[in-house]
């Protein structure tokens, strides 16, 4: 893939910094980000709402990039793939709308036909369909109908609360995500030092 940033596999600004704003959060990532244009077709007919079209629109909670990077932030996570499949999971479980088949079937695309640096494996596919399941019951809003514009100059946590996207519940699911897959850095680095296990 042309024009990877390396940062992309470092890059996380935790939950523990929820008083930046997310305008800030998002000058961090700009730093490291790619273009939308540096998107694989593959990956942008599966995760952009510019393709709604049966039977892609099965994908329920599809935003496009700027939306995407703004939930990696309310969420805390990095840009690894296993933040990706937990991004993704969690903003397509908060519609409340996605279904076991899609579900599986997104699995399986992202698993075996994405390509390379896109592709997640065993551990990112068990933590999206996790997140999937975590935002079903979870009392946040749904992340793909939100007007991030409007929000840029609020802190994330402030984000968080009016969201409705509870910290509790994530932390709780990171520090099982890090006991699950202790040999990954980017799982390990969701809680501070004294929390991890």
């Amino acid at each position: 893939m042309t024009g990877y940033h390396p940062g992309l596999q470092t890059f996380h600004l935790p939950l523990r910094e929820g008083t930046v704003t997310l305008r800030e959060g998002l000058r961090r990532l700009m730093e490291v980000g790619n273009a939308q244009s540096e998107v694989p077709l593959i990956v942008r007919l599966m995760e952009n709402p510019a393709f709604d079209m049966p039977p892609l629109s099965m994908f329920r909670g599809r935003v496009n990039l700027e939306h995407h990077d703004c939930i990696h932030l309310v969420l805390g996570r990095g840009t690894t793939l296993i933040d990706e499949a937990f991004t993704i999971g969690f903003t397509m479980g908060s519609t409340k709308r996605m279904s076991t088949s899609a579900t599986d079937l997104f699995a399986a695309v992202a698993e075996k036909l994405y390509p390379k640096a896109y592709r997640f494996p065993p551990s990112a596919v068990r933590v999206f369909r996790d997140a999937v399941h975590l935002a079903a019951i979870s009392n946040c809003r749904r992340l793909d109908a939100v007007d991030f514009s409007t929000m840029m100059d609020m802190s994330l946590r402030e984000i968080r609360q009016r969201l409705g996207v509870e910290e509790e519940l994530l932390i709780a699911y990171y520090r099982l995500e890090a006991q699950r897959n202790p040999d990954v850095a980017a799982s390990r680095r969701l809680l501070p030092p004294e929390s991890a296990l």
